[in-house]
């Protein structure tokens, strides 16, 4: 049984999974509004902030949205992002340790992994939906195609330097299900409060597969 089946079914939602700092979390309700109304229903809310935690707490009371929890790294911020609410977890890598925490608090998680000894590590544990990261730094869309070769019964979220560039580049490939991508919400757009552009381009990244 694929421990990652559920994190997968999130990943499937849509092409895009936004990868979001929130500084304020009063902003994240309506943050979390426009891009579900956009098509982008997975959010990624990365501890990187004071506020994060409150951010998750807010969107996840936002209708039609799955919210996680980015840069998880150790136990703490496992069952700090599972009580705010968090129905997913993303990491920029994987440690037995954090693997163990996720499985005690039954957080699905979305493990990070750059090269072919640590994709074949996780799916020794069971782990086949992995995140590629960072994916430009690591090589892109051709690396990640190559690591795919050989152990096609893996599939990835390739993050890092995703941008509508290049995001069809990795989403053609038939080992990506989706790709983490900050732009559809910038910094700039998001201290504007200006949703209805969020919005747009979270409308415009949805059909990024098509």
């Amino acid at each position: 049984m694929s421990k990652t089946q559920r994190t997968r079914e999130i990943c499937a939602l849509a092409p895009i999974v936004p990868v979001l700092v929130v500084d304020d979390a009063a902003l994240a309700r309506p943050l979390a509004e426009a891009l579900v109304a956009g098509g982008l229903p997975a959010l990624e809310v990365t501890l990187r902030t004071p506020a994060a935690l409150d951010a998750i707490k807010a969107m996840s009371e936002v209708p039609g949205g799955v919210v996680g929890a980015g840069t998880l790294v150790t136990p703490d911020d496992v069952r700090a992002a599972k009580q705010a609410g968090a129905l997913f977890g993303v990491s920029p890598g994987a440690t037995d340790t954090l693997i163990a925490a996720c499985e005690a608090e039954d957080l699905p998680l979305l493990p990070g992994a750059a090269t072919a000894s640590e994709a074949m590590a996780l799916l020794e544990k069971g782990y086949d939906m992995l995140k590629f990261f960072p994916a430009e730094a690591s090589g892109g869309a051709p690396a990640l195609k190559a690591i795919g070769a050989p152990l096609p019964q893996i599939s990835f979220c390739p993050t890092g330097g995703v941008s509508p560039n290049n995001a069809r580049d990795y989403l053609s490939l038939s080992n990506v299900v989706c790709a983490g991508g900050s732009w559809v919400a910038s910094k700039q757009m998001v201290e504007n409060g200006d949703w209805a552009g969020i919005e747009t381009l979270a409308r415009e990244a949805s059909k990024l597969a098509d």
